[in-house]
Parts: structure tokens; sequence; C-alpha cells
């Protein structure tokens, strides 16, 4: 299992320093005090009640906004054409139209400002040969990812979402980068940052190794559950165009014109009652086809949409435990090296006597220990959205009731409509089998009395 925080600088300090790059100067700046301007959005960023602890639950989230992305048919652009998406929110009363790219520098522009926070991705873009299964899928993700960022606190208070969900004006992308960049990421922002560390349990790193291995449970049974429930799903729609098929083939079999041989002219009858019925059976398979596919649509929206939904979030939660390790946590620990480095730095110059330069070094040293102490700010405070988001993973937990009992609904429902179908279609049957060879089952369909084959 890999461990939340490594051991401090040991024999890594044999490298060389210039091979160490300075920490990114958001990195450097410490948690500041906000003024008036900004008042109104910091304090949408306070939370209610204990800070650490999410009090919301799932009713909570769904109610907070329903977000629609339809595709425009029409494709516009001079040369290359382009695929654009009509994006409505409930909460915002809005309707505007966005394009693939936009959803790219909303995205990026959340990952600025909440890179301690679960942003979902993005589906990928297809450069070339765009079909129309792929934009569909594309869109059905850029739905998931729209809801899920709308539901999420506190990015669905930010005013970046406002900007994507309901700004008509031109330029969308120059408006979502401004807001962005203008007040910093949310440890700048958040009153709380620079004293996370004092709501954290002492136990985090073991709580959170543990968290993290069951989401990862969670989400490979959850995997292997969405990829059954496609196959189910689509083996409705093929079972659809089977049945489809299947009234076809009997209606042309009814309808065939070729003469009936003298060979046959004792059977003429017979033949020509069942052409008869055979041909007016292809109504009752197109609608027992037209039922198959509902079902195949609504388990596919359904079911398969809410554990695509539920696997974007626990991939998000994925994600963020990697740029955890790999930024803020690696960050400091390069900062460690290299204060490492320089404390022997100091040491050599002192030993050969040259104050210039250990005065420059020692210069160096109290502006590094200002960033180590900034890195370590920033990392409790990582820890602590940790925190929040393992809840958030958790209050999502109860959608899989959601799920099942769509599952069970679309089953029943599906099954009860066919099956009044075929009840409807056996009396239509009885004239394909001659009345001295036949009985009555007890399902009301005729059973001929033929000897076995």
């Amino acid at each position: 299992m890999d461990r939340l925080l490594a051991a401090p600088v040991g024999a890594a300090a044999e490298a060389e320093a210039g091979e160490e790059a300075d920490p990114p100067a958001a990195d450097l700046s410490m948690p500041q005090v906000v003024g008036q301007r900004d008042a109104d959005h910091t304090q949408k960023q306070m939370p209610e009640g204990p800070p650490l602890l999410l009090s919301c639950t799932l009713q909570d989230l769904l109610a907070k906004d329903s977000v629609q992305v339809e595709l425009i048919p029409e494709k516009k652009g001079l040369f290359l054409k382009h695929v654009e998406y009509e994006v409505s929110s409930q909460r915002f009363k809005s309707s505007v139209y966005r394009r693939y790219n936009d959803f790219v520098v909303f995205h990026d522009m959340l990952l600025h400002k909440f890179p301690y926070r679960m942003v979902p991705a993005l589906p990928p873009k297809r450069m070339l040969g765009a079909d129309r299964e792929f934009i569909e899928e594309r869109r059905r993700a850029l739905k998931r990812f729209l809801n899920l960022v709308a539901r999420h606190p506190p990015l669905c208070e930010d005013v970046l979402l406002k900007l994507f969900l309901s700004f008509s004006g031109p330029d969308v992308q120059s408006q979502l980068r401004g807001s962005a960049q203008c007040l910093g990421d949310e440890f700048l922002s958040c009153e709380l940052a620079a004293r996370a560390k004092d709501f954290l349990p002492a136990d985090i790193h073991a709580q959170f190794a543990i968290s993290r291995e069951l989401i990862r449970n969670i989400y490979n049974s959850f995997h292997k559950l969405r990829d059954r429930a496609e196959r189910m799903a689509a083996r409705a729609v093929d079972n659809a165009a089977d049945l489809l098929i299947f009234g076809k083939e009997l209606s042309a079999l009814g309808s065939d014109t070729t003469p009936l041989p003298s060979w046959a002219s004792l059977h003429s009858s017979t033949w020509g009652s069942l052409k008869q019925a055979l041909k007016g059976l292809s109504v009752e398979f197109a609608l027992l086809a037209d039922k198959a596919a509902r079902q195949g649509k609504q388990e596919e929206n359904d079911v398969v949409e809410k554990l695509n939904l539920f696997l974007d979030l626990l991939q998000s939660y994925r994600d963020l435990c990697e740029r955890h390790e790999k930024g803020v946590l690696h960050k400091q620990q390069r900062a460690l090296h290299k204060y490492s480095l320089m404390k022997r730095q100091v040491s050599a110059a002192a030993q050969s006597r040259e104050p210039e330069a250990v005065e420059q070094l020692e210069s160096r040293i109290v502006e590094q220990e200002s960033a180590i102490q900034t890195m370590e700010l920033r990392n409790y405070f990582s820890l602590y959205c940790l925190h929040q988001e393992t809840q958030l993973v958790h209050v999502y937990l109860p959608l899989t009731s959601h799920i099942l009992g769509a599952f069970v609904n679309s089953q029943i429902q599906g099954h009860k409509e066919m099956s009044t179908v075929w009840r409807e279609l056996a009396p239509k049957l009885s004239c394909l089998f001659a009345a001295p060879h036949t009985a009555t089952s007890t399902a009301g369909v005729p059973t001929a009395r033929l000897c076995p084959l």
C-alpha cells in the first residue's frame, strides 16, 4: 500500500543542488487575509459546523443542480467543423453554447484553483474521424463531469461554475482564465488553510491509507458491475433487432407468391391458412422489438450512466491521491532536500573562509525555510481536503441503491410489457395448428401432438 508521507530527506541529499529546481512561486505564497472585496467568496468556503466534517446527504447534493448537455445538430466552422453543445442549468436557469475546448479551459482552471479537490477528468478529444458513437459517448461524459462539479462543495459555489453555466457573452475562455488567476488557488483564499493541521486526527495517515485501499476495491467492483450492465443493455438491444428480423421473416414467408405445386394440392388450404396467419405476426414481433429496445435504452440511461457517474467520481478521488503524492508532498521533499544541500554549502564556505558566500547562502536558507514552512502548510491543507473528499465519496455511496432500484424496475417493467404482448400473440397462433392434432397448454397456446423427432 502506498505510503502517504515519505520519510524526510535521507541519502538523497548527496545529489547536487543545481539539479533541483526552485518550487513554483504559487507554492511559496502564504495564505493571506482577504479583504472586504473577497469576503463573500471566502464566506462561501467556510464550512458550517465542525470544519472537517461534511454535513450533507446524497439528496442534498443531487438537489443542488441538474445540468443537461445536448448536442447541437449543426456543425459550425468555415473550414474545420466542430461539435457544439447546448448546456442548460436548472439552478441558474440558463442555457449556453459551449465547445469542447471551453470544457478543457474550464477543467484546467478548476485544477488550478482547486488542486486539492476531486476534479473529474474530461473525456478524450479525438482529432480526426470522430464518429457518431464517439460524439455521443463524449456528450454523456461531459454531462457527468458538469453534474459532479455542480454538486461538489466547494466547487459548486465558485464563480468559475457560474461563468461556465451562465455566461453567454463572447470568449468565455478568457473570462474563466481571468477569474481563476486573480485570487490564486483555494489554499490562498481559505481562512482555514493555515490552521488545517489543528483539525486533522492524529492518525490521519493511517486513516487515509485505509480509505484509499477501500475506495480502490470499490472502484474495481463497480467497474466490473458497469461492464456487466453494459453487456445486459447491449443484449436487450440485440434481442430487439433479432425479434424485428424474426417478425419480418415470418411476414415474408406469409407473403410468398410462389405457386403451389400439384404434388401439394391436397394441402393447399393448410398452406394458405398458414401463410395468412404468418403474414400478420410481424406487427406483434415489431411491438416486442420495440419493448426490448426501450428496456435496453432505459437500462443504459438509468443503470449504466449512474454507474459511470459513480466511477467518474471514484476515479477523480484516485487522481487526487496521485496529485497529493506527486505534487505538494513531492515538492515538500524537494524543498527539504535543497535545504539540506544549502546547509552543507554553508559549512563548506565557512571552512574556506568565504564570508560573502556564507552571507548569501544564509540569506537563501532563510528564504528556503519560509518556502518549507509554506509547503508544510500546503501539505496539511491537502490532507485536510483529502479527508473531506473521502467523506464526499461516502456520501455518494447510497447511489448504489438508486442504481439497483433502477435495474430491478427496468427488468420488472420490461418483462411485464413483453409478457403482455406475448399473451396477446398466443391466440393468433391457433390457426397454425391442425385442429384434430392439437391440445391447449396451460398458457392458452395450442400445442401440437406430434411424434418425437
